[in-house]
C-alpha cells in the first residue's frame, strides 16, 4: 500500500521519527529485565502510568524472580489489586516465576518469551527491544495499530498480529528494533485519537493528512 502508486522508501520517509525517538526508553519505569518482564505482563489492557505507580511497592516486596517464585496468590495479589485483570495476571506471573526461578534465566528470544503465560508477540518485542537483543518482529501496540494505517504503511486492522505482519513485509529489518516504538511514541504525543496534524513531522508523507484531511 502506497500513496502515489510507487514503491515507497519507508525507511527514508520515517526517518524523522526514527531520529527523534531512537533509543528512547519505554514508558514503563523498570530498572532491570525482571522488572520489565513483570511490568509488561501487568500492563496488558492497562496504562503504563498505572503500572509505574504500583511498581515501587511491588518490587520492594518481590525484588527478584526467586522471591516471586516463593509467593502465593494471597501474598502477591494485594500489590497488584489496582491492575486490570489482576487475578489472572497474578496466576500468570506466579507460574512464570516458578518456571524460570532466576532472573538470569529469563529467555530473551521471541519463542522463549511467547512460551510464557501472558506474553504475546507485542510484549516479547518490547522486551527484546528494551534489552538490546536482535529484533524478531516489530512492536505493535494500540498506538501503532492506530497510526500505521493513517500513515499509509498498512491496511487498517484491529488485529495487532496482522498489522505487525504487514509492517514486517514492507519495512526493512534493520529498522524493526526501533520503528515500532518510534511509531508508538509518535502516536502517544502527536498522532493521537484526535491527531495534531499541523504540528506533525510526518505530515508531508502521511496518507491521512494528504488524502483524507485535504481531500486530495
Amino acid at each position: 500500500m502506497d500513496l502515489f502508486g510507487e514503491t515507497r522508501n519507508w525507511e527514508q520517509d520515517l526517518k524523522p521519527i526514527l531520529k527523534k525517538y531512537k533509543g528512547k526508553k519505554h514508558p514503563l519505569d523498570y530498572e532491570n529485565t525482571y522488572q520489565l518482564l513483570v511490568m509488561v505482563v501487568l500492563s496488558a489492557q492497562d496504562s503504563d502510568a498505572n503500572i509505574n505507580n504500583i511498581a515501587p511497592a511491588l518490587f520492594a516486596e518481590f525484588p527478584t524472580l526467586k522471591s516471586l517464585s516463593k509467593a502465593d496468590s494471597e501474598t502477591f495479589m494485594p500489590y497488584v489489586s489496582k491492575v486490570r485483570n489482576h487475578a489472572t495476571k497474578t496466576n500468570w506471573l506466579l507460574e512464570i516465576a516458578k518456571t524460570i526461578q532466576n532472573d538470569k534465566d529469563i529467555p530473551l528470544t521471541l519463542n522463549g518469551l511467547t512460551a510464557l503465560k501472558g506474553l504475546g508477540r507485542k510484549s516479547a518485542n518490547v522486551i527484546l527491544r528494551e534489552t538490546g537483543h536482535p529484533p524478531e518482529g516489530i512492536i505493535t501496540d494500540l498506538h501503532v495499530i492506530r497510526v500505521a494505517p493513517r500513515l499509509g504503511i498498512v491496511k487498517e486492522s484491529k488485529d495487532g498480529n496482522k498489522v505487525e505482519k504487514q509492517l514486517m513485509e514492507v519495512l526493512p529489518k534493520k529498522i524493526w528494533s526501533e520503528i515500532g516504538m518510534a511509531i508508538s511514541f509518535h502516536g502517544r504525543e502527536t498522532c493521537r485519537p484526535k491527531p495534531k496534524c499541523e504540528e506533525c513531522i510526518l505530515k508531508d508523507i502521511c496518507y491521512y493528512f494528504l488524502h483524507l484531511k485535504n481531500g486530495i
